[in-house]
């Protein structure tokens, strides 16, 4: 393996702690559960999301198990060759995602219109399931048990109907930024080469989405992966695809952190609540080692190895002013229909790889599926990442506003 694709792929910016509440994230493990070393000397196949690893049962409903394909715009010219092109790479599957794939595609600007529609009827059954539940105590014994499954139907298919809102305004996002996101990645017959990423750029466009102090953040977080190469974009590496997508689900959280805590130093910073001189913003950041969450979620690693190239960032010394439950809430995902999403989304967009374990309880990377990504692609997937976790914050405060779901 050349330098170059090593240091593509041995970022430390992978999240390694679940949150309390279950609806934060890490990746991949040998003690994740299902991943029990057995003494067989058979190897155990396990087909399972290998990009994140959350603390919530896997799902085992007939949906989960679909291929999921991306919703397709059509040109809504009249002329008969018509052409079609993905919009985005997950495919919504519940009838309200249905409807607003066809809102996105023919009048994208209705699309706020049609949620509120949508987000009415979902708060109207649940306030008729509340009285329901009420009234079903005088039920038999038998009768209650079917009530409550029928219950709980009805709530997965809420919880997934949410889903499907929170993605589809996260697309909407993208559209009205004019940046396509990335589709589902497969090498191209048109490179010789077989890259995969023959996408557009737009990153200057990405990059003009966030503050500037939250860019500097973002930056950090690029050095860090790109290494030595984030200044030769041209460079091919040849790598494990799984690594990518855990890259870029790394990625979306981080983006969804990054925008929680901006949103808060930007209304300090209004509001004339930061420190002066002689405050944090002249503190020099200690060593993050002290801070776990940080080295993951805060753009810096310790002063040790790529750590010394991050640059001073007043939103990273914010951060580390953080007391380590203030933090610890600050980089978990709030809800679990966002951890549903952050899921769904990179699976759709890096497929679901089959992962061999070991009977040592050792992840077999052997034989996992290699792509071919400059570095000029991997930055605009880190990017793109990182911009589709800020949108997600906003869509779901938004959306709390309307339908309260979100945990803390």
């Amino acid at each position: 393996m050349d330098a170059a694709t090593a240091s593509l792929i041995q970022s430390p910016l992978l999240p390694h702690e679940t949150s309390r509440n279950g609806a934060g994230s890490m990746f991949l493990t040998t003690s994740a559960p299902g991943f029990t070393p057995s003494g067989s000397k058979l190897q155990l196949r396990l087909k399972q999301n290998p990009f994140t690893r959350f603390s919530k049962p896997l799902q085992s409903s007939t949906t989960a198990s679909k291929t999921r394909r991306s919703f397709v715009v059509k040109a809504s010219a009249a002329s008969d060759d018509a052409s079609s092109k993905p919009i985005a790479p997950l495919q919504l599957e519940s009838p309200a995602g249905q409807f607003l794939s066809q809102i996105l595609v023919s009048h994208p600007h209705l699309v706020p219109a049609a949620v509120e529609q949508q987000l009415e009827q979902l708060q109207t059954d649940r306030d008729s399931q509340g009285q329901n539940t009420d009234s079903s105590s005088s039920l038999p014994g038998t009768d209650i048990v079917l009530y409550r499954r029928i219950a709980e139907l009805k709530e997965n298919e809420r919880r997934r109907t949410l889903e499907e809102i929170l993605y589809a305004l996260v697309v909407q996002k993208f559209m009205e930024a004019n940046v396509s996101l990335i589709p589902s990645i497969t090498p191209s017959s048109s490179d010789p080469s077989g890259r995969v990423d023959t996408w557009p750029t737009k990153v200057e466009k990405l990059e003009q989405l966030h503050s500037p102090e939250m860019y500097e953040m973002i930056h950090n977080h690029l050095a860090l992966i790109l290494g030595s190469r984030i200044g030769d974009l041209t460079s091919v590496a040849q790598t494990s695809k799984l690594r990518v997508g855990q890259v870029y689900a790394a990625s979306v959280i981080y983006g969804y952190f990054l925008k929680r805590v901006d949103q808060r130093f930007q209304l300090e910073k209004t509001m004339k609540l930061l420190p002066g001189s002689g405050g944090a913003e002249e503190k020099q950041p200690e060593d993050v080692s002290s801070h776990p969450e940080v080295g993951s979620f805060a753009g810096g690693v310790s002063a040790k190895g790529f750590g010394s190239e991050i640059k001073p960032s007043r939103l990273r010394t914010y951060v580390m002013s953080f007391d380590s439950e203030t933090l610890q809430r600050y980089a978990t995902i709030r809800s679990r229909e966002g951890v549903g999403i952050i899921e769904k989304h990179t699976e759709a967009l890096f497929g679901k790889p089959e992962i061999v374990i070991t009977p040592q309880g050792i992840v077999d990377s052997s034989n996992d599926e290699q792509i071919k990504i400059s570095f000029g692609g991997m930055k605009r997937l880190v990017l793109e990442a990182v911009t589709f976790g800020s949108f997600l914050w906003d869509v779901e405060s938004h959306v709390d506003a309307r339908y309260q779901f979100v945990l803390n």
